[in-house]
């Protein structure tokens, strides 16, 4: 039956979680709108610029919220507006390229055109480690050789933050290049890791800065610093969903970006966030539902109860997606994006596309 997926007792608990204050949700007991903000732990930040004003947006966002979706909205959304779009990966598996341009080869560290105006690359820690070297000493025979011995790709597989410190080296680069009409890509768009790993990923650079006195390695590094915390080149763009656990990542994330890290952030992205369950005009359905008789009888349609059991359900689903929602904003003090639930995934261009436009919606401030 219609019904049969969603158990009383489910139904029940959704009915019961929407209906509570925002500090009886799992996760917020005691929290004060507003405290965390005072307590330093989340600053508001000035009104939030246009996304595409940035040079370098990095993605982050708990595993599952969908981060790699809203990377390849963004490259949809610029180029639509005329940029220039490159897409840096960091994980071992590639996935813009599968979103973007289904069936065809994988980027690579090398990189493809994915589609007019956006370019991909995945990035490999040994390649750009080779690339680096081969500026340094200018002799890659030796380099190659080096790098391809087994001891020695052992002996660099267990140190650690050198992939994370080389990795944004490359990314330094590329922001770095220069066409002969300015820099040769309008926007990065980096796919970073999922947001434990991620924090990690971006303070690398600091550590390596305060830990080394001198030489090239204190220098590129401190190059690297300097264009994470530059708030007119660099954004930090967290993506969470409404549910409690991204909701408390993301808020211990800002804290972090708001202290020893300094990265700009300036919104939050809430995906996958439920839309209202009724047409507009019929805000009741559930209740209208949940008065007609019983054993009225709707020809092939599932029964009165059982459809307002799912009126009911998709109602509190609704409302405890906007809690969460509203709950992200609280704890942040940021303002932020939504994204809509598909219903039919995430997982194909025309999704990505839909995404693109509400990507670029000026963010919203939850009300106080």
């Amino acid at each position: 039956m219609l019904a049969s997926a969603w158990s009383s007792a489910r139904i029940r608990r959704y009915s019961e979680l929407s209906a509570a204050r925002l500090s009886d949700f799992p996760g917020a007991a005691g929290v004060r709108p507003g405290s965390l903000r005072e307590a330093g732990l989340a600053l508001a930040c000035d009104e939030p610029r246009p996304l595409l004003e940035r040079r370098l947006v990095i993605v982050t966002g708990k595993g599952g919220t969908g981060k790699t979706t809203v990377v390849a909205a963004l490259a949809v959304a610029a180029a639509r507006a005329g940029r220039r779009v490159l897409v840096a990966e960091t994980a071992r598996d590639e996935q813009v390229s599968r979103l973007l341009a289904p069936g065809g080869p994988p980027a690579g560290h090398a990189g493809r055109t994915l589609r007019p105006g956006i370019q991909a690359l995945r990035i490999d820690p040994f390649e750009a480690l080779a690339e680096y070297l081969t500026l340094q000493i200018r002799a890659r025979p030796l380099v190659d050789l080096v790098l391809g011995n087994r001891g020695f790709r052992q002996l660099m597989g267990a140190s650690p933050g050198w992939r994370e410190l080389i990795t944004l080296g490359k990314i330094w680069h590329l922001e770095q290049i220069r066409g002969p009409d300015g820099p040769l890509y309008d926007l990065i768009v980096v796919d970073a890791p999922a947001t434990g790993h991620g924090l990690t990923f971006l303070d690398v650079p600091r550590v390596v800065v305060s830990a080394v006195r001198a030489g090239p390695l204190r220098r590129h590094s401190a190059y690297v610093e300097a264009m994470l915390e530059d708030p007119e080149r660099t954004l930090l763009l967290p993506v969470a969903l409404a549910e409690e656990l991204p909701a408390r990542e993301t808020a211990e994330l800002v804290s972090r970006l708001r202290g020893a890290l300094r990265i700009a952030v300036d919104r939050v992205v809430v995906n996958a966030v439920a839309q209202p369950p009724f047409p507009v005009g019929l805000e009741d359905l559930d209740e209208r539902l949940a008065h007609l008789p019983p054993d009225l009888a709707l020809g092939a349609l599932p029964s009165v109860p059982e459809l307002a059991e799912c009126a009911r359900h998709l109602r509190a689903r609704y409302e405890l997606n906007e809690a969460y929602a509203a709950l992200i904003g609280r704890l942040t003090g940021l303002p932020s994006v939504r994204l809509p639930y598909l219903q039919e995934g995430a997982d194909s261009p025309q999704a990505i596309e839909s995404l693109a436009g509400p990507l670029l919606a000026p963010p919203r401030r939850e009300a106080a």
